[in-house]
């Protein structure tokens, strides 16, 4: 063998050695780290979300709004980025606890607000003596006036971003209605417009749907609480909504090819919401549900035809919970500054929790334009 050979192997045994010491100290430095990570998934979460940056901004604590101590959350990469009011769906369906795997992305070019509603979540934990005639939609609207203006002069800006979603919608669209010149611009994410027309078609979907897969149970259990909605007796249906909200989501109506229950469950890991935290969540939807609902079954926001801020909607193309068809026909009949919407072909109800990065693409791409422009301080 040749000398030039045998230094030619010497070499290449030395490289393999400097490479088996490298790997080796590689796998001791991750056991390491996985050694001292911490095992609440909870903390995991918390510490991986941070934003620290000098100008970040996490706010949270209660504000009295409506006479009472409501929960308001505010979190950013930047405090100079545009504010956005995320009104939550329900009522009491509170989004805060899901807000780290569905929303938190919205973080780094929103200033994002989530506000657990009168009757809602850590609001409805502080206030547990609240009466029912104090949940109607007059009064929640009032709080929400209140809270734009708390942003607006805490924030120091005249406008603001506002998201609804559901029955957040139905304050939503009143609250740009009202104060066009609040927003830069009105988002509804799966829009409430006539809601009785609403469930009805959600009813005859459902059934439809329950019959043609030949499922006897479920159409046994439809048929016993029709008619659904009954537009003499909303008591009747809030009786009989357990019933055809179960069978709406086992057909897609809810959400689309995915578990319901699962989208729900990730809340769990949240660091913001205690033990204590979801029993108030839960007592509040029920709470909330019973006081409103007779409310909700009344409301028709079709009739609107003209507001004076962009209006954008972002609807999953199967949702039956609040009827996605009414609100593409409602929109076409409104005049707005702009007025756009986006369908999520993957989605029903819950777009954001469905369809993540493209609920993020589209606040990127057809919201934020609209508030790059200049602004004094609020009036």
């Amino acid at each position: 063998m040749s000398s030039a050979v045998s230094r030619k192997r010497q070499r290449r045994v030395r490289r393999m050695a400097m490479l088996a010491v490298l790997v080796s100290a590689l796998q001791l430095t991750s056991y390491s780290v996985c050694a001292e990570a911490p095992t609440d998934p909870r903390a995991v979460l918390r510490d991986a979300r941070q934003f620290l940056g000098k100008d970040a901004v996490k706010d949270d604590r209660f504000v009295r709004i409506g006479g009472i101590e409501q929960w308001i959350s505010v979190r950013g990469r930047h405090r100079d980025a545009p504010i956005l009011l995320f009104l939550h769906g329900g009522p009491a369906f509170t989004t805060i606890p899901n807000s780290y795997l569905y929303t938190a992305e919205w973080q780094e070019y929103f200033t994002v607000v989530q506000w657990d509603q009168r009757g809602a979540g850590k609001t409805f934990g502080r206030n547990p003596d609240l009466s029912a005639s104090s949940l109607s939609i007059d009064r929640m609207l009032k709080d929400a006036e209140e809270v734009v203006a708390y942003l607006r002069k805490t924030y120091q800006c005249q406008k603001i971003v506002l998201v609804g979603h559901s029955w957040g919608s139905i304050l939503g669209l009143m609250l740009a209605q009202r104060h066009p010149d609040w927003f830069y611009a009105y988002v509804g994410v799966g829009q409430a417009t006539d809601a009785h027309q609403s469930e009805a078609m959600g009813y005859q979907a459902t059934l439809a749907a329950a019959i043609a897969a030949g499922d006897s149970e479920a159409v046994k259990e439809l048929r016993a609480i029709a008619p659904f909605p009954d537009q003499h007796d909303p008591t009747a249906d809030l009786a009989h909504l357990a019933t055809e909200r179960k069978w709406l989501a086992k057909y897609g109506g809810a959400v689309w090819r995915t578990d319901q229950a699962a989208l729900d469950r990730a809340g769990l890991l949240s660091p913001d919401y205690t033990g204590t935290d979801w029993a108030d969540r839960s007592r509040g939807l029920d709470y909330s549900l019973g006081a409103l609902w007779p409310e909700i079954t009344r409301v028709n926001l079709s009739t609107i035809r003209h507001i004076d801020c962009p209006v954008i909607l972002l609807e999953g193309r199967h949702d039956l919970n609040v009827n996605a068809q009414l609100a593409d026909r409602w929109l076409s009949q409104l005049t707005a500054p702009v007025k756009k919407l986006v369908w999520f072909e993957d989605s029903s109800h819950m777009v954001f929790e469905e369809e993540p990065g493209k609920t993020l693409v589209t606040l990127e791409r057809e919201v934020l334009p609209l508030t790059r422009r200049k602004e004094g301080p609020a009036n």
